[in-house]
């Protein structure tokens, strides 16, 4: 049985996924969690993210090169734009049907993921 410590700490995870407009880093939701959860640590994070991801509550993102990120799981159909200047990630509705047409004649698309990158509206404003 999970002891009322554990239990706050998972609720202050699940609670900053919940609020989060694109997927965080297990030290972004570590940062928002603390707001709630002061004594929270890096490896309780890390703990309660691998429950919440083998009982498919959070879902990972995860961009080449990078340390993976964490969203909750059943958002449906998503894509994302990163800003090269500041880093934010943004989850962007939406799909096209043109991505069929890329398949190479005789392979089957199973799945796919998009990724944009280029500059976020903030950062355009102060250059």
């Amino acid at each position: 049985m999970m002891s009322e410590r554990n239990t706050r700490q998972k609720a202050a995870v699940v609670r900053v996924l919940e609020h989060a407009s694109a997927p965080l880093t297990a030290q972004g939701i570590l940062a928002k969690a603390q707001k709630r959860v002061p004594t929270l640590s890096q490896a309780t994070v890390y703990r309660i993210l691998k429950v919440l991801l083998k009982k498919e509550v959070v879902a990972t993102v995860q961009l080449p090169g990078e340390v993976p990120r964490y969203e909750l799981a059943g958002k449906g159909h998503h894509h994302f734009f990163r800003c090269r200047q500041c880093g934010s990630m943004y989850a962007v509705g939406g799909c096209t049907d043109l991505i069929e047409g890329l398949v190479p004649q005789g392979f089957r698309l199973e799945d796919h993921e998009v990724f944009l990158f280029g500059t976020c509206s903030s950062c355009a404003r102060d250059t």
